[in-house]
């Protein structure tokens, strides 16, 4: 059987287009994997525990924390800013209010400026893990442990970097996952 011209050409351009299509997809996670991995963009590392060595060098972390427009929620570190030792475990609190008038979940993404800092930001918990839920005017109290990477300061381009900046941005979530899971903080959350 023999395929016309026209008929290997619309096969081959369905194919291109399937192919496109399936690396657009891929790219998201592909992509937040190179991040992680690297630190590229400022995203943070996982950690299990603070590394055992802790330097007298200090820098200032910073905590931000906003909300997209479409969350009637307030969202802001509850303390500006704290100066932490390399290596030293640090925790840090957000502090979340719902205004609405109903039950509202939000995921929080997350990045570190300058963006070289990264790589040697490690968070050990933190409540952008899983999602949040809140009910109507139920604020919370979240906490982030982290610490910086001793390693920074061998690190050529992050050589003079005195403040690293954490980023936080909640946005609602259209289809939560279970309640039981999204409310991973209860034990400190605080009714109004």
């Amino acid at each position: 059987m023999k395929i016309s011209r026209n008929a290997r050409v619309v096969m081959m351009s369905t194919a291109t287009v399937v192919a496109m299509v399936g690396l657009t997809y891929a790219s998201v996670p592909l992509y937040r994997l190179f991040c992680q991995v690297t630190g590229f963009g400022g995203t943070t590392q996982r950690a299990e525990t603070a590394p055992q060595q802790v330097l007298d060098k200090t820098i200032s972390v910073r905590f931000d924390g906003n909300t997209s427009g479409k969350l009637d929620w307030a969202f802001h570190a509850v303390q500006p800013s704290v100066k932490v030792k390399f290596g030293e475990q640090a925790m840090a609190y957000y502090e979340a209010v719902n205004h609405s008038d109903k039950t509202l979940t939000g995921s929080a993404v997350f990045n570190v400026t300058p963006p070289q800092a990264g790589a040697f930001f490690n968070k050990i918990q933190c409540f952008c893990f899983t999602e949040q839920t809140l009910k109507p005017g139920e604020k919370i109290e979240m906490p982030v442990t982290f610490f910086v990477d001793p390693d920074m300061l061998n690190d050529p381009d992050a050589a003079g970097i005195d403040e690293i900046t954490l980023s936080y941005t909640f946005y609602p979530v259209d289809k939560p996952k279970a309640v039981t899971e999204a409310k991973t903080v209860a034990p400190s959350s605080v009714a109004n």
